[in-house]
């Protein structure tokens, strides 16, 4: 039988230097979009989805972060406390570890907001997907047209097997990775100390045939920079309308 991971981990500690000016005086995450800050798109969404305790990285501004957590219910919140050094991706959940346990956890960025389409949730959709025995990783992906604020390329193509293939030097690809994902925490264990990213930790499942990535059916708004954040106020206003 198939369960969801009742525990999340949410990447909370970045810089947020794109979306400067807005940045100078509030952490990104604690922008708000359409009267709702962006870090709570994410753990609403987990909260629905029957995740418990939900673990989140603090580092610049981080007082603001852990008072803005402390009023939230649900999730049950967790800090882990980055002030002294930035650890990136791979070293944020390196670091905590021990608080996350063994099992799968969900794992979010938090500068985009997911759009559900006419088939399974997100978070739903990843554990439907998700192989406990056969993946460390499972990615959320969206295809390049479904996404707004985003002038990227592309991350990934999915080979024959379901497996993301990097976009190397390809002028472009198919995919891009929304910032969720279903992983096992140990992938981190042999990381290096102090900062890396989760890149590392893919790779390793991707060699030990481990790496899993499912495409979902709606949209992606990536809040990066004022001009992404505009064009998702603008869509979400639209459709309160």
């Amino acid at each position: 039988m198939k369960m969801a991971p009742d525990a999340a981990m949410v990447l909370a500690a970045g810089l947020g230097t794109r979306m400067r000016p807005l940045t100078d005086d509030r952490p990104k995450p604690l922008i708000p979009v359409a009267g709702k800050a962006l870090i709570d798109y994410t753990l609403d969404r987990f909260a629905a989805a029957g995740v418990d305790r939900a673990v989140v990285n603090v580092h610049y501004l981080a007082d603001q972060m852990e008072a803005h957590l402390a009023a939230r219910h649900a999730p049950r919140i967790a800090i882990s406390d980055e002030r002294d050094l930035l650890l990136e991706t791979g070293g944020g959940l390196k670091k905590a570890r021990e608080m996350l346990g063994d099992a799968p956890v969900y794992c979010a960025n938090t500068d985009a907001i997911l759009l559900d389409g006419p088939g399974e949730e997100a978070c739903a959709r990843l554990a439907a997907a998700f192989d406990d025995e056969a993946m460390d990783a499972l990615l959320l992906l969206v295809p390049r047209e479904r996404t707004s604020g985003y002038d990227g390329r592309g991350d990934f193509d999915l080979d024959a097997d379901g497996a993301p293939a990097y976009r190397g030097d390809a002028p472009s690809a198919p995919f891009v990775y929304t910032g969720l994902q279903i992983i096992r925490p140990g992938v981190v264990d042999d990381g290096p100390d102090g900062p890396f990213s989760l890149r590392l930790a893919w790779d390793a499942a991707a060699s030990a045939g481990r790496f899993g990535g499912v495409v979902h059916d709606g949209d992606w708004m990536h809040v990066g920079d004022p001009a992404g954040l505009a064009e998702a106020e603008a869509r979400l206003r639209a459709g309160a309308a």
